[in-house]
Formats: C-alpha cells, sequence, structure tokens
C-alpha cells in the first residue's frame, strides 16, 4: 500500500483537508481572525469534529495576552498528566515558561484528603500560592474551574475546556460570563487533547527561538 509516512507531510496535507472541507460545508464561514483560525483548525485537527467552529469561544484579545505571557516567562498549570503531556514544553521552555501538574502532588493529596474535595480543586489551591504569571489549562475537571472562579484570581488567561455531562457545561458558560480573559468550549465537549492542541497552536505562532 501507498501511504504517506512523514510526519510533517500528513499534517501538512490534514489541515489542507480541514480548510476544504470548511470551504465545502460551511462556504460562509469566516474566522474572525488568523489566530482564532490557527486554535481552532488545530482543535479540528485533533478531534476530526468540525463542530468546534460553532463551540470555540475567545474573550476579547485573549491569544494575544496568552502568546505574551508565555514569552514573558509564566508558568501553565494544567488540571491533568494528559493535557501535560501534549503541550510541547520544549517550545514553551525556549520563551521561559513552563508547565506543571499537581494533581497528584503529595501535598494536593493530603489537602483533598483533608477538606473533602477533589484533588483537582486542591491543586488549584497549591498554584495560586506560587508566585509569577498563571496561565491555567483545564480540560478535564470542572471542579478545578469553579474552583478558579472561587478565588476570584486574576491569570494571564485561562483554557477552560472540561469535557463530561456533570457541571462540564454549566463551568465553561461561567468562565465564559466571569470576565476573565479565556479560551473556552461552549456545551459538553472538551478533553485534555483540547485543551493541549489549543496551547500548542498558540506557542506555534510565536516566532521560534534559534
Amino acid at each position: 500500500m501507498n501511504y504517506i509516512q512523514q510526519p510533517a507531510k500528513i499534517e501538512e496535507n490534514s489541515f489542507s483537508i480541514i480548510s476544504d472541507i470548511i470551504h465545502e460545508v460551511r462556504p460562509a464561514y469566516r474566522f474572525a481572525d488568523q489566530g482564532q483560525e490557527a486554535v481552532t483548525k488545530r482543535v479540528i485537527h485533533t478531534t476530526a469534529d468540525f463542530d468546534w467552529l460553532d463551540i470555540l469561544y475567545f474573550s476579547p484579545d485573549v491569544l494575544t495576552l496568552i502568546s505574551a505571557g508565555i514569552q514573558r516567562g509564566c508558568t501553565l498549570y494544567t488540571d491533568t498528566t494528559m493535557a501535560l503531556s501534549g503541550i510541547n514544553k520544549t517550545r514553551l521552555a525556549q520563551y521561559g515558561s513552563q508547565c506543571c501538574c499537581y494533581i497528584s502532588d503529595p501535598r494536593v493529596v493530603q489537602m483533598a484528603k483533608q477538606q473533602q474535595i477533589t484533588r483537582s480543586m486542591a491543586a488549584v489551591d497549591i498554584a495560586l500560592q506560587e508566585s509569577g504569571e498563571k496561565i491555567f489549562v483545564f480540560g478535564n475537571a470542572p471542579t478545578a474551574l469553579f474552583r478558579l472562579m472561587e478565588h476570584n484570581a486574576k491569570p494571564i488567561a485561562v483554557v477552560g475546556v472540561p469535557v463530561g455531562f456533570v457541571g462540564a457545561a454549566e463551568s465553561k458558560e461561567a468562565l465564559i460570563n466571569s470576565g476573565l480573559n479565556c479560551i473556552a468550549a461552549k456545551g459538553r465537549k472538551g478533553g485534555s487533547n483540547v485543551a493541549a492542541a489549543i496551547i500548542n497552536a498558540i506557542l506555534y505562532r510565536i516566532p521560534e527561538v534559534k
């Protein structure tokens, strides 16, 4: 069988197919700008789901704020090790930024047990105790998103795309209405892979440090 074996070529063809399908099935669709186009298409590339054309929400200037924060050297906090694994940490480190996930941190495990809360909530509490600029990246835990908003924290931005049926849609709707700088998924869809794809799409638009 003849099939494409080069990773770069596979990705190039995939994005070309995505563009063709959008043009075919949604000929009147227009992205707000190139940044939103890059993020949305990478999420579609990750999920093969074109619903993302309609359910991905961007607050004003959020892409610029995340990009600038990464280039200043900030910390990204994820709610799952899967999101952490999916983010291009080598590229992130080029700008002096880092990515952490405290879901299995002993302090988080102890706090969650003592307070009878989820570890995702405790991880947010621990993260907020740390100094420096922060971006929160949630793909799985609505409780983490609710907890962050309870603290009235002011991070650089929040990527809020928890997937699921219990609190997922509600947490993201609350985020959209919170006034926080955010990228959010409307409804039940989302996931750690989507969260990582959003960050990577932003990273790949920042000029690479040589």
